[in-house]
């Protein structure tokens, strides 16, 4: 294992083929949910693989019965009360998008879970993305009562078309593995025991193909990423903004009180 990767506590690295680094998210007592340093972790490594010249493929996955169940409610918490945490959080999720769009290794994502948050964005944004029939997708930042604004809004309406987009975005609607394929939200999905064979095969074509080709036909499709930057950093302000506002209280509050939110209807914005 390279020196490079040992800052990063968050995951369970290791090399299952010649030139694949495999990343697994690594909390599975609360479903691989990521705090301030796990979020701080999946925003970086990505810049450390595109640098490290014995890598050629990547996957990235999930311990034990989930993907990522996203940031942990402490993390939700201080970015609605602490103006610093909120900057913090707005420029490390710009950056996690754009480190995962520009690293120039091949990406291969196996969601074997549930996967929200952060570790859906690195999952959706990767090159391939292999789903387990059991797996559920879901982007919940309107149910917490802020804008869906961590990667949606950059490549959702691409994947699966706009009108899927604004149904599964605003009403937070889970995508379960085979309609998460047919919609075209993800690449392919496999039976849940099979996920982790597919991942590998697919990762050693890609290290068996031609280097170059890949990398720059990786480049050129997500210049489509690119092109919708300035709609991407528009939906991630306006999360930030969302939680600096009284939705947030009520959204985080209701959740951990495992009950239906009361959002006050009255909203003219």
């Amino acid at each position: 294992m390279s020196d490079r990767y040992a800052k990063y506590k968050t995951f369970e690295l290791d090399y299952p083929l010649k030139r694949v680094l495999r990343i697994t998210i690594n909390n599975p007592a609360t479903y691989n949910s990521l705090d301030k340093v796990g979020h701080h972790d999946l925003t970086n490594i990505w810049r450390d693989i595109d640098e490290d010249e014995e890598i050629s493929a990547v996957i990235l996955t999930g311990k034990g019965k989930a993907f990522s169940s996203g940031g942990d409610f402490s993390m939700v918490e201080e970015n609605a009360k602490d103006w610093h945490a909120r900057t913090r959080a707005w420029k490390e999720a710009r950056d996690l998008v754009y480190n995962v769009i520009n690293c120039n290794k091949p990406t291969i994502s196996a969601i074997n879970g549930v996967a929200v948050g952060a570790g859906l964005v690195a999952a959706l944004l990767s090159d391939i993305s292999i789903i387990a029939k059991s797996a559920r997708i879901v982007d919940g930042h309107t149910r917490l009562g802020v804008a869906a604004g961590d990667h949606a809004v950059i490549n959702w309406p691409l994947l699966c078309g706009m009108a899927k987009a604004k149904y599964l975005l605003m009403l937070c609607e889970p995508v379960y593995g085979e309609e998460a394929e047919r919609i075209g939200l993800v690449s392919l999905c496999v039976d849940d025991d099979k996920l982790t064979e597919k991942s590998l095969e697919i990762a050693k074509r890609l290290v068996a193909g031609a280097p170059s080709a890949i990398r720059w036909t990786k480049y050129a499709l997500n210049n489509w990423y690119r092109m919708n930057g300035p709609t991407f950093d528009a939906s991630l302000a306006l999360e930030m903004l969302g939680f600096s506002g009284p939705e947030v209280h009520e959204g985080l509050a209701s959740l951990r009180g495992k009950r239906a939110p009361n959002y006050d209807p009255t909203s003219n914005l």
